[in-house]
């Protein structure tokens, strides 16, 4: 995977890098050889990532950004661009979940589902494509949505309707944005042991449902790499709109 997802002479950003998917990949984007600018609301939690990165050899700069501002994405995307130059590479990765039955889902925490998973996204996106544009390079959008995109669990209507549209603007960006040369993608995880899945996966009816799936586990975080960098980098280069799953067969098993 070194050569073949090389990514030397490439900025990158990271969504959600202060922990989970956001921090492994920011990880394996400079061990490929990127510079890399780590996003999220609290930057103190990324001081130790830029740490570990800066120690291996990599170059990497965290910056402020809360993803339901516009604002602030904004400024994240000048401080990146200060440091590293225009920034070719997005790892679109932050979000939030919300189990709880449709009955229970009240408007704010139905907006705070949509603001952060979908409209963030978006807004991430567009500032992107909109810097690339202007400084006449291409680049790839990696969206993190979700097996839930693509389907859906019980008692999780909003996140999985948050996905699913991640997926289907994923599409409409890829059409729009190829012909200005950058590649916009969907990663749709299944059930990795993150931060955000912690908790629930210690409970029995979870552990079952692992051990009924086709692969009877969990994802482990290594086994998201090889996807995550075929759609990041030039490797993918022939790739535009997919929703790619990396979840052991969950999605054509039952949920």
């Amino acid at each position: 995977m070194t050569t073949e997802f090389d990514m030397s002479g490439k900025v990158a950003m990271v969504t959600g890098a202060s922990s989970g998917f956001g921090a492994h990949f920011a990880k394996l984007l400079s061990a490929r050889g990127a510079k890399v600018v780590v996003a999220a609301r609290r930057v103190d939690r990324l001081d130790s990532l830029v740490e570990e990165i800066k120690s291996s050899g990599g170059e990497a700069v965290a910056v402020a950004m809360d993803v339901t501002d516009p604002n602030s994405i904004e400024r994240a995307f000048d401080q990146g661009e200060a440091a590293f130059g225009t920034i070719t590479v997005v790892a679109n990765n932050a979000g939030v979940a919300d189990i709880r039955s449709a009955l229970k889902v009240d408007e704010a925490s139905w907006d705070r589902m949509m603001d952060t998973n979908l409209k963030g996204v978006w807004i991430v996106a567009q500032q992107a494509a909109k810097r690339m544009i202007a400084a006449g390079v291409g680049g790839a959008i990696v969206n993190t949505a979700s097996i839930l995109g693509l389907r859906v669990a019980f008692g999780q209507s909003s996140y999985c309707t948050s996905k699913a549209a991640v997926v289907q603007l994923t599409k409409s960006l890829a059409i729009e944005w190829a012909s200005k040369g950058i590649r916009v993608n969907a990663l749709c995880p299944g059930y990795f042991l993150t931060e955000m899945t912690e908790a629930a996966f210690a409970s029995p009816d979870s552990k079952a449902y692992l051990n009924s799936s086709p692969a009877r586990r969990a994802g482990e975080m290594d086994e998201i790499s090889g996807p995550f960098l075929l759609l990041a980098s030039d490797a993918g280069s022939y790739l535009h709109g997919i929703a790619l799953p990396v979840d052991g067969g969950q999605s054509i098993g039952n949920m």
